[in-house]
């Protein structure tokens, strides 16, 4: 699957992605939010994580959504455009604030951390089709959306069955399912969710979102749930991602069947982050038309570059580095084990990671 729309129009970048964007306080130390005495600021939100990253390896990304006329607001809009991402259709609200959370250090995938949201009422959650610059959402080669945008409110989840309304005009639409069972107001999540991924060209879901969202096992039980999307990237943590589906755009996979790609060994600094910077590397290589066996390679390393710092984005690798590594034989990249700074090393790749 590799998206074709136009390119030379001075409006259409590479990817937009829209969404929720808060400011993240990050904890000094280890422990519980009550015994935690001062936290450091940083930027978070899915959506723009992914333009982030994607802006950091060099794609021209707009991020679209909404914040507060308000000292957090300037921070994220600020903190976001100097990754390079096109800020400009961010619509500034004066009577909602900016959201914002504070966790502690933990694992977010099992749940070993707390996390406290102040983001009801936010000016994020009044997006909506008649608040939001839909003209600047669509002029995009990859339109990126996630499952938490839906669960902000009504005017949210209308703004997303607009955005996947198929129609000839459409960018290739990326939906991550990024499910997130403590935002949603009502037992429709599993409902909602299947019904936006089966409108989008390429899905992202991780093992435990499909088990706690629709109770399904395995990738094969997800793709028969999913049958419209072009490609279902199926997720299992440090066990790999499989990619399910015929890609037209890519000989390699022109019989539909599955593209499995381990992941390597990583020493893990924070696990939050990664499957946002999974997506981006994913999407990356989906630009260049690369084969579905190295768009989850990508993946897997701009989850490791993200999995080996304390927040939610890190510096990706260099091009050149990571299609070295991902060009590596299956034994060379199983032998693979990256660490901190791993991705800020200049050296060769047989220099640059510790291999065992």
């Amino acid at each position: 699957m590799t998206p074709t729309g136009p390119r030379n129009a001075p409006d259409v970048v590479d990817v937009v992605a829209l969404g929720e964007s808060m400011v993240t306080f990050l904890p000094s130390r280890p422990g519980r939010l009550a015994d935690v005495p001062s936290f450091e600021r940083g930027i978070g939100g899915a959506e723009s994580n992914v333009a982030c990253v994607l802006a950091a390896a060099g794609h021209s990304v707009r991020w679209v959504g909404a914040v507060g006329a308000d000292g957090f607001g300037d921070h994220l809009v600020e903190e976001i455009g100097s990754y390079g991402v096109d800020v400009a259709s961010v619509r500034r609200d004066p009577a909602r604030p900016t959201g914002v959370y504070f966790r502690t250090a933990g694992d977010r995938a099992t749940d070993a951390h707390e996390v406290a949201y102040y983001r009801a009422g936010s000016a994020a959650s009044a997006m909506s089709t008649d608040t939001v610059d839909l003209a600047a959402v669509r002029a995009a080669r990859v339109l990126h959306l996630s499952g938490i945008t839906a669960a902000l409110s009504g005017g949210c989840l209308d703004l997303l069955w607009e955005l996947t309304e198929p129609g000839p005009r459409r960018p290739l639409v990326s939906f991550d399912v990024n499910h997130r069972p403590g935002l949603w107001p009502d037992p429709d999540a599993p409902r909602v969710l299947l019904g936006l991924a089966r409108r989008a060209d390429l899905v992202f879901v991780g093992s435990d979102e499909a088990l706690g969202a629709w109770g399904l096992r395995g990738a094969s039980a997800v793709r028969d749930a999913l049958p419209e999307p072009g490609l279902v990237i199926f997720k299992m943590g440090p066990g790999g991602a499989v990619a399910l589906g015929k890609d037209p755009g890519d000989a390699e996979d022109a019989d539909g069947t599955a593209t499995l790609a381990p992941a390597p060994r990583v020493d893990v600094v924070a696990a939050v982050g990664a499957g946002d910077a999974f997506a981006a590397g994913f999407l990356s290589a989906t630009l260049r038309a690369l084969p579905v066996r190295d768009r989850l390679r990508h993946g897997h390393l701009m989850a490791a570059a993200a999995l080996t710092v304390p927040g939610d984005l890190a510096t990706p690798p260099a091009r050149e580095h990571a299609d070295r590594l991902v060009a590596l034989d299956d034994a060379a990249w199983g032998r693979l084990r990256l660490g901190p700074g791993w991705t800020e090393r200049t050296q060769r790749a047989d220099e640059e990671v510790r291999t065992s």
